[in-house]
């Protein structure tokens, strides 16, 4: 009996990260940062970045959302405001993107203050 709990509680010590690290694994293709505010995965495209929030790999309701990206590609700097659209942020532009690029996103979401993730494109 002893090795049969044994057995049960190291398989579920090797299971238990599998569930932690999913809940941080892109729902959207993008790049996940964990914040205060919840996570937020960034989708990069040249005319268009959208943040999905999501609080423990579920979608979190948003019932208000503001903020800004910067995109930073070399020397260049481009910075947009964030806007609540549906269940995500999105800013729209004309972004150099591509792999080294670095966006830093400062969002406040549903009241609760500013957080700031940093994100790397690959």
């Amino acid at each position: 009996m002893k090795t049969l709990a044994a057995a049960l509680l190291i398989a579920s010590a090797i299971t238990l990260p599998a569930f932690a690290a999913d809940e941080h694994a892109p729902k959207h293709g993008g790049i996940v940062v964990e914040t205060k505010a919840g996570d937020l995965e960034l989708v990069a495209k040249p005319e268009l970045i959208v943040i999905h929030v999501s609080d423990h790999g579920k979608p979190m309701k948003l019932t208000s959302g503001s903020g800004k990206v910067t995109v930073f590609n070399g020397n260049d700097k481009t910075e947009a405001p964030l806007a609540l659209v549906g269940d995500k942020l999105e800013a729209k532009g004309s972004f150099k993107v591509g792999a080294g690029t670095k966006v830093l996103a400062e969002v406040s979401l549903n009241g609760k203050p500013a957080a700031s993730a940093r994100f790397t494109l690959k």
